[in-house]
């Protein structure tokens, strides 16, 4: 095949690129590796991670497109109540972590119905389930990659002039030989507070394996996972007690914490405020990331509520699943790990009434889309990272350094994004980095490799650091790189131009800066103080 815009990788960053080259008249195809697209919002089934002022402004007007998509299709296809119904900020989990907790696969139906107009129109082809495999350069270069249908093998092989990747682990970064970075970067290199006096490129975040739970009669409980008692007895050193358990480090004091866990709270879910709270004691593991409040819905509509368990008890961090020989073994015992958190809870776990387990826990692989019960696709909170013309470090957007100057302002900025620097505990055996940041924007240098010319990142695989990458993962920055990066190659293709001239020409940076800005992306912060 051959398209003037390859994307591979459906996951937020992914399709926000399609969609951009899409609306910028370009053909695009766009591939992915599981049932579903949308990457880290479903097919990992973890809720959105957002800034406080998500309702008001910090987000591009199609990722603001997609939330109020996602509001929109619970108005119109489920039963709820009228105050429900009625709540403009409709957050259906109402889950303490963001503003908008929701079923995964409202997302991708939401998601779908954006790409359908242009499938229809043919000038957009969905390859799926593909993944890339090999890839094909003349110099600096990338003429083609080869992709293998996940279930029969089948390869398939895709030219464009441009090739986006928006993979969640920067899968197409080694088969193309464009040069990158893993796991931690030296303190003499990058100047960072934060970093090691050496490189670690083996020090990646830890992996997850989420699910989803409800809580309703009978004994659901699944059989004793083959590695429970390595699990069950676990340790680590920083933890403050044993990994299965409430007790945990609070990512910010790094003193040991102990979480709750009531199932199915009495609470009333539409008071709820989204806050970022990171389980810390004072909240409730069961409606921290809750994705369906059952009293959002008709009376009877929902037997219990659902949560995600995305908790740090699931965080896998012996060793990298990234750029390791054996990284499919770690990842299969990440699934270990995920079904040995469900079983402890099932059986062991203290329960406030004073007896153990919860056997009525319910694992419900019908609402991650998978036929094992788990995401279907474990959440890789860092990827490859080009080595790019420029590289954001944590001295750019630390509010220790910057204080009341704020983040670093870049006159290439392409999008804006804001989180805490959030680190979770990494293979390297370091507990969490939890650093305030100043809202932040996205350099243009950012997306470009130093040297591969038409090659671009659209997901977590840009020019940051292992440290900044702890806020520029998060679901609406990952889309904005993204759409950012699709803008990028159609106005390249339109201009006849490298990605780097429009980074190094005032003129085109300017001319390029407009037309994100009219597409709705928002390149700087308004007054915060205001709001």
């Amino acid at each position: 095949m051959r398209t003037d815009i390859l994307v591979v990788g459906g996951g937020l960053g992914g399709v926000a690129a399609a969609l951009a080259a899409l609306r910028a008249g370009r053909r695009v195809v766009l591939t992915e590796e599981y049932d579903w697209i949308g990457g880290q919002l479903t097919s990992q089934a973890v809720p959105p991670d957002e800034p406080s002022w998500v309702e008001q402004f910090g987000v591009t007007a199609s990722y603001r497109s997609l939330r109020e998509g996602i509001r929109d299709y619970y108005r119109r296809h489920y039963p709820l109540t009228d105050a429900a119904r009625a709540k403009r900020d409709l957050n259906p989990g109402g889950g303490h972590v963001s503003r908008l907790c929701h079923e995964p696969r409202v997302a991708v139906a939401v998601l779908e119905s954006m790409l359908a107009p242009h499938l229809g129109s043919g000038r957009l082809r969905l390859l799926q389930p593909y993944r890339p495999v090999a890839a094909r350069t003349d110099g600096d270069r990338v003429e083609a990659v080869e992709l293998e249908h996940r279930d029969d093998g089948e390869r398939l092989v895709v030219s464009a002039p441009f090739v986006l990747d928006a993979t969640e682990t920067g899968e197409l970064l080694p088969l193309t030989g464009t040069e990158y970075v893993t796991g931690f970067e030296s303190a003499e290199d990058t100047g960072e507070p934060s970093a090691p006096r050496t490189a670690q490129p083996d020090n990646v975040q830890a992996v997850s394996v989420c699910f989803a739970i409800d809580h309703v009669d009978g004994d659901h409980t699944i059989d004793k996972p083959a590695d429970y008692a390595f699990w069950r007895d676990f340790r680590p050193d920083f933890w403050g007690g044993n990994m299965l358990g409430f007790r945990a480090p609070n990512p910010r004091t790094l003193e040991p914490a102990d979480r709750t866990f009531d199932p199915n709270p009495d609470d009333d879910p539409l008071a709820v405020v989204g806050d970022q709270r990171r389980g810390g004691g004072d909240v409730n593991l069961w409606t921290f990331r809750r994705i369906a409040a059952r009293r959002t819905f008709a009376p009877g509509a929902y037997d219990s509520d659902i949560t995600l368990v995305n908790w740090p008890m699931i965080d896998y961090f012996l060793a990298p699943a990234l750029d390791a020989p054996d990284a499919a073994e770690h990842l299969e015992r990440a699934r270990g790990l995920s079904y040995s958190v469900l079983y402890w809870l099932q059986t062991e776990a203290p329960r406030p009434d004073g007896g153990t387990g919860w056997p009525g826990l319910r694992l419900r692989g019908d609402i991650t889309g998978s036929a094992d019960g788990l995401a279907q696709a474990p959440y890789h909170r860092e990827s490859r990272r080009i080595k790019a013309e420029y590289t954001v470090v944590e001295q750019d957007l630390s509010a220790a350094v910057r204080g009341p100057a704020g983040a670093v302002s870049y006159h290439d900025s392409v999008g804006i994004g804001m989180y805490r620097i959030d680190l979770h505990p990494s293979t390297g055996g370091d507990n969490y980095i939890d650093v305030a940041s100043s809202p932040f924007e996205i350099p243009l240098g950012a997306l470009l490799p130093r040297r591969v010319e038409n090659l671009l990142p659209a997901a977590k695989n840009l020019g940051t650091t292992h440290i900044t990458n702890g806020c520029y993962r998060l679901h609406p920055v990952e889309w904005n790189i993204g759409e950012a990066a699709g803008a990028l190659a159609a106005f390249s293709l339109d201009r006849g131009v490298a990605p780097r001239a429009v980074r190094d020409s005032p003129a085109l940076l300017e001319a390029f800066q407009s037309r994100l800005e009219s597409g709705g992306v928002e390149l700087r912060w308004p007054d915060i103080a205001a709001y």
